[in-house]
């Protein structure tokens, strides 16, 4: 069942998200954990009740489970169909938030206009900062899964790999600490994997950023997807 909630009033107004989960204890278990900086103004269990509490309340985040009931089959990628052709909703984003980590998954609703993925392993503060970010314009994914996104969205067509200037200002260690940066990797993993120090690790994204003249890990998944070198 669909429900409507309150928003809060607030000298400074959070951004209103609603929530679209088959289980509702999930739905009642994030809610809770979500937050002040988001106010839970709707639910929603399935396709077709996505729609409609989506298209009553136009809130500004969506947080979109790919697996729901109803509709044709289409789950998260047919809600995100459905409202990308309601005039009042075509600034909502959405947020996919699922158990799921496969690639078929992670692409479909990318593919169908959401603005990130995070597996529900995360943290209710993680989910509310991916929440904040996605609603200033960036686009955030769980470790890992950027590279899905980014094998689906480089392959075939755009630019040609680049062996530029732009590349060439990069150490051969730069370049990969650049490509696991640029698929959604954390420091510590990066680190784990090169055999550097976390400290190593920043002091090299820093000198990437300078050298490519970028300002933070998002636009550098941007440059290195334009150039397909992921």
């Amino acid at each position: 069942m669909a429900e409507t909630i309150p928003g809060v009033a607030g000298s400074t107004a959070p951004i209103r998200v609603v929530i679209v989960d088959d289980h509702q204890i999930f739905r009642t278990g994030l809610r809770a954990e979500l937050g002040p900086e988001l106010d839970v103004v709707g639910e929603a269990a399935t396709v077709d009740e996505a729609v409609a509490v989506i298209g009553d309340l136009v809130p500004q985040v969506v947080l979109l489970d790919v697996h729901l009931p109803g509709g044709a089959g289409g789950g998260g990628a047919e809600v995100l169909q459905r409202i990308s052709a309601v005039p009042a909703t075509r600034e909502t984003r959405v947020l996919a938030l699922s158990v799921s980590d496969a690639a078929d998954d992670v692409v479909s609703v990318i593919r169908a206009g959401a603005r990130g993925y995070l597996t529900k392993t995360a943290s209710g503060a993680e989910v509310t900062a991916a929440v904040v970010r996605v609603q200033s314009g960036d686009a955030v994914f769980s470790p890992r899964l950027a590279g899905f996104v980014l094998d689906a969205f480089g392959a075939g067509g755009g630019e040609t790999a680049a062996g530029d200037d732009e590349l060439d200002r990069l150490s051969a260690r730069e370049q990969e600490v650049m490509r696991m940066i640029a698929r959604g990797y954390a420091y510590k993993e990066v680190a784990a994997e090169l055999f550097l120090s976390v400290k190593t690790v920043e002091t090299h994204v820093s000198k990437v950023l300078r050298k490519l003249q970028l300002s933070n890990r998002h636009e550098l998944t941007a440059w290195a997807l334009s150039r397909r070198l992921l």
